[in-house]
């Protein structure tokens, strides 16, 4: 999935460890950023049955849960045929989710909650592994607010940075021609359904948490409870789950604090975004400070290679003596000071040397005669 989508990593991990601890996921983002692709082929990779659905506010019930059953509507029983429809499928996509009807999303509630589907009054399990909705914009609307509160995993998908965009173009060249006929990549299943479930089982042994872990975990929850974040105690133990299922991901026995990096995305609205980041990040990236080779995870922030290479790119640009637009002068600087914050980010004399040359560019770049 990382060939097929740069700079998604994390993105793919946490729909990885929410297949594997049984948990929702939301993804929120503009169009174009690739939502929808990386779920299909993520479920592709998966042999287990996948319901698909774009949602709008005309869609039907039937049309998600299944027609009625003609016969038994005939005998008086009001009944739905569930077959290759959402109450029998184990991995579940709904795009636009939020656009549907109130029918729809009551009876999705305790599906995604419970596991359970009423059909005809009686109320069935549901093989459901994960459902993962996608939306252009988290819901404001208080009747949505049930089935936003589903979903333990809220991840912010967005266009990529100035440094991502040569890449991005390349992989994007690729992508394209795979969707012609002649370039149709055929997708192999990598983990069944049952083996996910035999995962799964694994998780909730206490023995993988240790007391250290357990302390920084409460200091965490009541340090984002103090800022206003709401966090149940019920989404607060499902949340472990979470962190044993990256360790997992890992071959850990036991979690350590890369595991915390989950907390970023429990979000109830965007603003909560860069406070979660801000106390969230420092711990996480302390951890890696110390334990450089555990870090499976790149940076979203892009590595050091990457930014020296935009940097050098925007460099020659800007000292080359051609003729350039305010526009552009002043979108290129703006490149330049998020690529210094990011580089300050990192804590390494590499970085740091980097960030000063870009102080230098920037320095010459406004006390140039055109400033004048």
């Amino acid at each position: 999935m990382n060939s097929h989508f740069l700079d998604k990593h994390e993105v793919i991990r946490l729909l990885i460890i929410s297949a594997v601890a049984g948990e929702n996921m939301l993804l929120v983002g503009p169009p174009g950023t690739a939502k929808s692709a990386m779920v299909r082929l993520f479920s592709k990779l998966i042999d287990a049955k996948c319901f698909e659905y774009l949602l709008t506010r005309f869609t039907e019930p039937n049309e998600i849960f299944g027609p009625i059953d003609i016969g038994a509507f005939r005998e008086g029983i009001y009944l739905r045929r569930t077959a290759g429809m959402l109450p029998e499928a184990e991995i579940v996509f709904l795009d636009e989710i939020f656009k549907s009807n109130s029918a729809i999303l009551n009876s999705l509630l305790t599906i995604l909650n419970e596991r359970q589907f009423s059909n005809s009054g009686r109320l069935s399990h549901v093989p459901l592994i994960s459902l993962y909705g996608a939306s252009n914009e988290v819901p404001n609307d208080d009747g949505l607010a049930a089935v936003f509160d589903r979903f333990l995993l809220r991840v912010s998908s967005t266009n990529l940075d100035s440094y991502h965009f040569h890449g991005l173009l390349s992989i994007g060249l690729l992508g394209e021609g795979r969707l012609q006929p002649d370039g149709e990549n055929k997708i192999q299943p990598l983990i069944t359904a049952s083996q996910l479930a035999l995962a799964r089982r694994t998780l909730v042994f206490p023995s993988k948490f240790e007391d250290e872990f357990l302390m920084k975990y409460k200091g965490l929850i009541f340090q984002m409870r103090d800022e206003g974040i709401s966090i149940s105690d019920r989404r607060a133990v499902k949340f472990l789950k979470l962190f044993a299922a990256s360790a997992l991901l890992d071959g850990r026995e036991k979690t350590n604090d890369s595991d915390f990096f989950i907390l970023k995305h429990i979000w109830n609205s965007t603003e909560q975004v860069e406070v979660l980041e801000g106390i969230v990040a420092p711990l996480v990236d302390r951890y890696y400070l110390e334990h450089p080779e555990g870090q499976q995870t790149p940076s979203s922030k892009g590595n050091l290679e990457e930014l020296r290479a935009e940097f050098k790119t925007i460099r020659e640009h800007l000292l080359s003596g051609q003729s350039i637009s305010d526009i552009y002068l002043f979108s290129q600087l703006r490149n330049l000071g998020q690529i210094r914050a990011n580089l300050l980010s990192m804590n390494k004399e590499p970085a740091q040397r980097i960030s000063t040359e870009i102080d230098v560019l920037i320095e010459h770049v406004l006390s140039s005669s055109r400033f004048g």
